[in-house]
C-alpha cells in the first residue's frame, strides 16, 4: 500500500482495489481564515483528479474543499459515504456533480474490487463535526491502515476487530475557536490554553496506544493563518499556550512517552506500507523540512504574501448590503425553536447576538487585558443587538434582558448565513475565529449544537439525539397502536412530523412509511418502529401524545 500526503489530512491512497483519495483540501476555508499548512499549492495534483475512489469524512471545509472537488476531481469516481443519519455530505457532494456513490454501513466492512476492503466508523452526536465525523479503515489484502483524521471513536473492540494496523493516521492538534476569541484575561486564556493543548495531544496519545499500529503518522493539522488579522494565532515559537501545536512538537511529545514508531508526515511525503507492517519513507527535501520547520515566522511570511491577493479577492466577495437581519431570523429561527424543546431546556438562558460593522470585518486590536482581538473589529460599537431567547422561545431586538452568552459578529458574515440559510453558524462563521464572545458561567454544549443545527432536519435530528439520552421510551398513539414517539430515522418527534392513514405511519420530515401491524420500514430496508397494538384502549395512559391522523 502507497500512501502520499496531500496535505493537512489528505491522502492518496493506493491499494489493489485503485486509488483512494482521502479529504483533498487546498483552498482557503471559513471565510479565507484557514489555509493548509505546509503548503500544498505547488503539488502536482494530476494523479489525484482521477482516482477510483474518493472519500470526505465530514463537511467541515478544511476536509471538503467544494472548490476543488467541483473544478477538479473527476465526476466518475465512486464516492464511499459515512453512514450519517442526515444527508448533506450526499446532497453537497451531489451539488457538485458527483453521482456514484457507495453507501456504507457503520463498522460494517464493504467489500471493493481486488480483496480490498473498508470499514467506516460514523460518529453521530451532536457534537461530532457537522453532525457527523467518521474514520476509514482501509485493508488490502492484510496491509491495514486507520485514517482517523478529526474523528474520536469510541467503538474500539469493533475497530481493533479489524485486524492488525500497519499504519495509524490521527489529528492532534486544536481545531477551535476557545479560547482565543474569548473576552477572558490573558492569564485565564493562557491557562486555557495550555490545558487544551495539553489535552488534545494527551487525547491522541491515547489513541495510539489503543490501537497499537506499527507506524504513527501525526497529520491533519494545524491549519494555518495568513491573513494578518489573524496571524498571531499561528504557533510562531513553540507557545505552550497556543491550541495548535505543529507535527514536530507533537511527535516530541510521543517520544518523551516512549513512543518512537513515528513518522513526519508533509504534503508530498510517501509512506509504503508492507503485510509485514514494514515501511518504507520518500521524505520531502530536507531543506524544504528545516525551512517549515526552523523558521516559521518566515516560512509564513512568505506563503501570506503568495495568497495575499486571494485573501483580498474572498474578502471582496463578502456581501455589503445591509438587509433586515432581526425580521429574516425571527422567520426563520422562531418555527425551529418552537419544538427545540430539549435544546431550549439546555440553554435555559438568552444568547446575546451583536452585529459590528467594520470596514473590512476584521480589524484585529489589543485587547484592554493584553490579549489579542480575534479579527472582528473589537472594539466597535453594535449596529445590531438581536436576542435569542430561548426561555420564550423568540428572537427580538435586545432591550437589556439578562444574556448567558454574548457573540460579536461582523455584519457581513451575518448577512451571508442569513441569506444563504447556512444551517450551521458553528462549522462555518464560529470556526473563521472572526468574532468575539462573552460568556457567564461554564461552557454550555447546547449553545454550540444550537447554532451548528438551524435547519428543519438538523433541530429533528437533534432533538431526537437527546430525547435517547434521556433513557425514557416515549411513546405515542398512532390509531389504533401505540408506538415509538421518535422516527427511527432521523429521531423527529412524530407528535409533530407525524400522520397516519389505513394503517401506514408517515414521516413527514422526509416521507419514510412504517407498517403500523409489523413496524416494517416501507421505505428502507434497515429500519424498524417499535408497534404495538391497543388491545385495551381504556387502559392507556391519558397523557400519551396523539400522532394524528391524515
Amino acid at each position: 500500500m502507497r500512501i502520499t500526503s496531500v496535505g493537512h489530512a489528505g491522502l492518496l491512497v493506493e491499494t489493489s482495489a485503485g486509488r483512494i483519495l482521502c479529504d483533498p483540501w487546498f483552498n482557503p476555508a471559513f471565510f479565507a481564515s484557514w489555509f493548509p499548512f505546509p503548503d500544498n499549492e505547488a503539488m502536482d495534483t494530476a494523479q489525484l483528479h482521477t482516482a477510483e475512489y474518493l472519500y470526505v469524512s465530514h463537511l467541515h471545509h478544511d476536509h471538503f474543499d467544494a472548490e476543488w472537488l467541483r473544478t477538479r476531481m473527476s465526476k466518475d469516481t465512486v464516492v464511499l459515504l459515512p453512514d450519517y443519519p442526515v444527508r448533506d455530505l450526499r446532497t453537497s457532494l451531489e451539488d457538485l456533480g458527483f453521482r456514484h456513490f457507495v453507501q456504507t454501513r457503520d463498522l460494517e466492512p464493504t467489500q471493493l474490487d481486488g480483496g480490498v476492503q473498508v470499514m467506516v466508523n460514523a460518529l453521530t452526536s451532536p457534537t461530532d463535526g457537522p453532525i457527523g465525523d467518521s474514520a476509514i479503515l482501509i485493508d488490502d489484502n492484510g496491509t491495514r491502515i486507520l485514517n482517523q483524521n478529526d474523528a474520536r471513536p469510541v467503538d474500539e473492540p469493533r475497530i481493533r476487530s479489524f485486524g492488525p494496523l500497519a499504519g495509524h493516521f490521527l489529528q492532534y492538534s486544536g481545531a477551535i475557536w476557545y479560547p482565543m476569541v474569548y473576552d477572558f484575561p490573558a492569564r485565564m486564556k493562557q491557562t486555557v490554553g495550555r490545558r487544551k493543548r495539553r489535552n488534545g495531544m494527551a487525547r491522541a496519545l491515547n489513541y495510539v496506544e489503543q490501537y497499537g499500529a506499527e507506524h504513527v503518522f501525526p497529520f491533519a493539522g494545524p491549519p494555518c493563518f495568513l491573513d494578518e488579522e489573524l496571524f498571531h494565532l499561528n504557533d510562531l515559537d513553540g507557545d505552550d499556550a497556543n491550541i495548535f501545536p505543529d507535527q514536530w512538537v507533537f511527535l516530541d511529545f510521543l517520544r518523551e512517552r516512549g513512543v518512537t514508531n513515528t513518522h513526519l508526515l508533509l504534503p508530498g511525503t510517501v509512506a509504503e506500507l508492507g503485510p509485514d507492517r514494514s515501511c518504507r519513507l520518500e521524505q520531502v527535501d530536507e531543506r524544504t523540512v528545516a525551512r517549515i520547520r526552523d523558521d516559521r515566522t518566515g516560512y509564513l511570511r512568505e506563503y501570506q504574501a503568495r495568497r495575499a491577493d486571494r485573501i483580498r479577492a474572498e474578502k471582496a466577495g463578502w456581501p455589503t448590503t445591509r438587509t433586515d437581519l432581526l425580521t429574516g431570523l425571527r422567520e426563520w429561527v422562531e418555527p425551529l425553536l418552537q419544538y427545540a424543546d430539549r435544546t431550549c431546556e439546555g440553554i435555559n438562558g438568552r444568547v446575546l447576538v451583536e452585529v459590528v460593522d467594520t470596514p473590512d470585518a476584521t480589524g484585529a486590536e489589543e485587547g484592554a487585558d493584553g490579549g489579542t482581538g480575534a479579527g472582528t473589529g473589537a472594539g466597535a460599537a453594535p449596529t445590531e443587538q438581536i436576542l435569542f431567547d430561548f426561555l420564550d422561545r423568540r428572537v427580538a431586538r435586545w432591550a437589556g434582558e439578562e444574556c448567558r452568552y454574548r457573540f460579536e459578529l461582523p455584519r457581513p458574515l451575518v448577512e451571508r448565513m442569513v441569506a444563504e440559510r447556512c444551517p450551521d453558524w458553528a462549522n462555518e462563521l464560529f470556526l473563521s475565529c472572526r468574532f468575539k464572545a462573552a460568556r457567564k458561567g461554564p461552557f454550555n454544549e447546547f449553545v454550540t449544537t444550537f447554532f451548528a443545527s438551524l435547519s428543519t432536519e438538523r433541530m429533528a435530528y437533534v432533538e431526537g439525539y437527546y430525547a435517547e439520552l434521556s433513557q425514557t421510551e416515549e411513546r405515542a398513539r398512532a390509531g389504533d397502536h401505540v408506538v415509538q414517539r421518535l422516527c427511527p430515522h432521523l429521531k423527529a418527534d412524530l407528535v409533530r412530523f407525524g400522520s397516519h392513514r389505513d394503517g401506514i405511519l408517515t414521516c413527514r420530515l422526509h416521507d419514510w412509511e412504517f407498517d403500523l401491524a409489523t413496524g416494517r420500514c416501507l421505505t428502507s430496508d434497515d429500519r424498524k418502529i417499535i408497534s404495538e397494538a391497543r388491545v385495551n384502549p381504556s387502559d392507556d395512559d391519558p397523557d400519551l401524545p396523539e400522532i394524528p391522523a391524515a
